[in-house]
């Protein structure tokens, strides 16, 4: 007999939760929707095991898009403990936390014109360049606190964290959460970092953070990655297990990316299994679609569920 358990019709009703939504899903079992509904069961499992380091790999610009806000709660509630991200999510938690916002806009407009309005566009979001200019001056007055010795992009991070009183970095350096971002320099960041370098001595080691990560990787009993996204933050926090003779023991990706086409951020996590950075009874996942849909709504039916137990 091929056949696994009937598929159930998807009942809605007025007042659904988001956790009893996804457990209709999980009974439908069928497509992305079954996908995302396994992915809270592996995250639910994942936050449940006392031994589990957690990761969680935030790429893009996930901040413009309203996402921040889920990131420095789990944060807060000590469901992340290593994060890895991008410069640019940076860049917006910094720019958020100092009081300067993000916009709706519109795909449909003339970029011309914005460029004259002195707006920049990611994709429907708009923020004016007003935002630049206020971060400009928090990271050359930043910069110039630096201590004399050099500093990792770790620390460079808490460093600025410790400036704001609000957002991912801020709920980092309060919850003492590395935050990981080896592609800092690709970013409004390394562009100021760059600057101050013009006229002042500041020296940050890209690489000295791969130690005290490796280290976390060898001592670990068990861990887990939530990946949004691909890129440099998912291949940052999966290869740190190949010096190792671990792996991930869970592991969800969120992500819009194919696999055929050969890049990183549609490998699917199988593919991760050949690597060795994931082991071969790894539970995982992935769930193709738009993360600012699936994480939010995976993030809330996982802490429903904790929240009843």
């Amino acid at each position: 007999m091929h056949c696994g358990d009937p598929v159930e019709q998807v009942a809605l009703r007025p007042g659904m939760t988001v956790g009893e939504l996804v457990d209709a899903l999980s009974r439908a079992g069928a497509y992305n929707g079954g996908a995302l509904a396994k992915a809270a069961g592996i995250y639910e499992r994942m936050l449940r095991d006392p031994e589990a380091v957690k990761f969680f790999g935030l790429a893009g610009a996930m901040v413009p898009a309203g996402m921040g806000r889920i990131v420095s709660d789990l944060i807060d509630r000590g469901h992340i403990d290593v994060l890895v991200t991008t410069g640019a999510n940076m860049t917006h938690d910094i720019i958020e936390a100092l009081g300067c916002r993000h916009f709706h806009g519109t795909a449909e407009c003339s970029d011309i014109e914005l460029r004259h309005d002195e707006i920049n566009r990611i994709y429907d979001v708009f923020l004016p360049n007003e935002a630049f200019i206020r971060f400009e001056e928090f990271m050359q007055q930043a910069l110039s606190e630096l201590p004399s010795e050099p500093v990792s992009i770790a620390q460079l991070l808490q460093h600025l964290g410790e400036r704001l009183d609000r957002g991912i970095l801020a709920s980092a350096v309060r919850e003492e959460v590395p935050v990981f971002c080896p592609a800092v320099a690709d970013s409004m960041i390394g562009l100021q970092y760059w600057l101050f370098s013009q006229t002042h001595r500041a020296t940050v080691d890209t690489f000295s953070d791969m130690k005290p990560l490796i280290d976390l990787c060898f001592s670990a009993e068990r861990t887990g990655a939530i990946l949004v996204g691909g890129g440099v933050p998912k291949n940052f926090i999966l290869q740190s297990m190949l010096m190792t003779p671990n792996g991930f023991t869970y592991a969800v990706q969120l992500t819009g990316d194919r696999p055929d086409l050969g890049g990183l951020s549609g490998a699917t996590l199988d593919e991760a299994r050949s690597w060795g950075k994931i082991t071969e009874e790894a539970e995982a996942v992935t769930v193709y679609g738009d993360a600012t849909i699936t994480l939010p709504v995976l993030v809330a039916a996982v802490w429903e569920r904790l929240s009843h137990a």
